[in-house]
């Protein structure tokens, strides 16, 4: 087996000739993978699930912000416990804490868009640990507050770039036979470190200057991913792409793309079989027409504006079905149904949380199983059926709330089911290739950008329209993308990245 180089990212530019000839769509008979018998994809479970790891620790240090701020905030304003001589804090200075990161996981989004394919998936996991560890510290040892603002946007610029990388490196990497559970796995990650957040936060909040501490424990997560993530090897497949392009020598490119795929599958998968994959890959990114570089204008036409289509239409619904609004109305329905411990905002995310990772456990185990419409047209019905009963709770049925108790419930498990981890996934396996890293910039830039305008449209509309018709129509909007999901997003399961884009575009 061929040696790997210390980065095989960082191969010399000498240009070749272009392999194969440039197809507009998909002729699936020409297609060797299609039309052939497809090789048997054998793996060390081991040496597939330490690939996963250290890119989902980017979701765990995302998830954890989001934990940890909801108890900083409280902290850092307090005239007692922030340990600070400006803890005189306006609505809008918190509110730049509190929304810092995502302000910068949008400039990391579009940030994406231009450097993904030229850093590899690899690197860009690299840049956005060192983001978040200096992020994380710049926030931590902040003497003002002009600096923390900075520290936040630093580090969501590293949340932008993680969750833009992470999904690609782990489709690319893993088998795909549990691809979707690894990936899957990653959501369960980000609530992980949410409900890692909100429990810190809790014991840290009555500390003075314990903001401090509780951004500064992100950090040593943040060496660990930077670490491991110059250990891993490439993406083998963002190395055959820099192979069809002309990006470097091509049997470099090709050795390297082996050695790398040994690495991720283990002793279970023979350094022949690995070989064939390599081959069988190359051969269909050439029949697909992978060898000119994706240009802007390309992404809003043919199959490309479809992948376009499936993956921000996924994420759009993903935000603007009123997850921020029902779990902003959880204390107060948990409080009004007699739990004590509603009346701490803290412990209702905590429980809330362990929903959700309960929930997303579930969503992992049987994605491979199941299929990812299947659980986006049951979880996302039930959605409908929570948010109607919500609408109902507080337009009418005030008296009863068993009602919004279980609506309560019934929306943040079945949302863990189906939006949560599959709108991820799907935004991962949809791209074609030489696409995939500007797709999925767009539909990461329009996840965190509908997040931004929902967390900020809440209010006003709840003012101008009163929570139940809200409600209502966070239930209409859910309708419309059951309808998406049904007449739009095609069924992925077991298919290869490669079969998804000649088959399902």
């Amino acid at each position: 087996m061929a040696s790997v180089s210390s980065d095989p990212e960082q191969l010399s530019l000498s240009s070749l000739g272009k392999a194969g000839q440039s197809s507009g769509e998909i002729d699936s008979a020409q297609v060797p993978l299609i039309n052939g018998e497809r090789h048997s994809e054998n793996y060390s479970v081991l040496a597939a699930i330490v690939p996963f790891l250290f890119p989902a620790l980017g979701g765990l240090l995302y998830g954890y912000d989001i934990g940890a701020t909801s108890c900083a905030t409280i902290s850092v304003e307090s005239a007692t416990l922030s340990g600070t001589t400006w803890y005189d804090l306006s609505s809008v200075e918190i509110g730049l804490i509190t929304s810092g990161s995502l302000y910068g996981a949008l400039i990391g989004s579009i940030l994406a868009f231009n450097v993904a394919d030229f850093l590899g998936r690899r690197r860009e996991l690299m840049v956005a640990a060192v983001l978040y560890l200096v992020g994380a510290l710049v926030t931590a040892l902040t003497p003002n507050f002009v600096i923390m603002v900075i520290g936040r946007l630093v580090f969501g610029i590293g949340i932008g770039l993680a969750m833009h990388a992470a999904p690609m490196y782990i489709a690319e990497t893993a088998p795909s036979q549990i691809r979707g559970q690894l990936i899957s796995l990653k959501e369960f990650f980000i609530v992980l470190g949410m409900v890692a957040g909100y429990t810190i936060g809790s014991f840290l909040v009555d500390t003075v200057a314990g903001w401090r501490y509780m951004y500064g424990v992100g950090s040593p997560l943040a060496v660990v991913m930077g670490i491991g993530m110059w250990w891993l090897p490439a993406s083998p497949r963002w190395l055959l792409l820099c192979a069809i392009q002309g990006k470097g020598n091509m049997q470099d490119l090709r050795q390297t793309a082996i050695s790398c795929l040994c690495r991720l599958r283990g002793e279970a998968m023979g350094e022949d079989s690995v070989t064939e994959q390599v081959d069988e890959i190359l051969a269909e990114l050439s029949y697909m027409g992978e060898e000119k570089e994706a240009s802007l204008a390309e992404m809003f036409q043919g199959k490309c504006s479809k992948a376009l289509l499936i993956g921000t239409g996924l994420v759009l619904f993903q935000q603007i079905t009123g997850q921020p609004s029902v779990l902003y109305y959880a204390a107060s329905i948990l409080q009004s149904a007699g739990f004590s411990a509603a009346s701490d905002a803290t412990r209702v995310s905590i429980l809330l949380g362990v929903l959700k990772l309960i929930m997303t456990g579930v969503a992992v185990m049987v994605v491979d199983k199941v299929g990812r419409r299947p659980l986006l047209l049951g979880g996302v019905s039930f959605m409908v059926v929570s948010l109607f009963l919500l609408g109902s709770y507080y337009t009418f049925l005030d008296d009863a709330p068993a009602v919004a108790v279980i609506a309560l419930l019934l929306y943040v498990g079945c949302y863990q089911l189906s939006f949560g981890p599959i709108g991820w996934l799907m935004i991962s396996e949809i791209f074609p290739l030489r696409l995939r890293g500007r797709g999925l910039s767009i539909a990461v830039l329009v996840n965190f950008g509908a997040n931004a305008l929902v967390t900020f449209a809440f209010s006003p509309l709840k003012a101008l329209l009163g929570a139940g018709p809200l409600f209502f129509a966070f239930a209409g909007i859910a309708i419309v993308s059951l309808v998406f999901i049904y007449f739009i997003v095609p069924e992925t399961k077991g298919l290869s990245l490669e079969e998804i884009e000649a088959k399902l575009l």
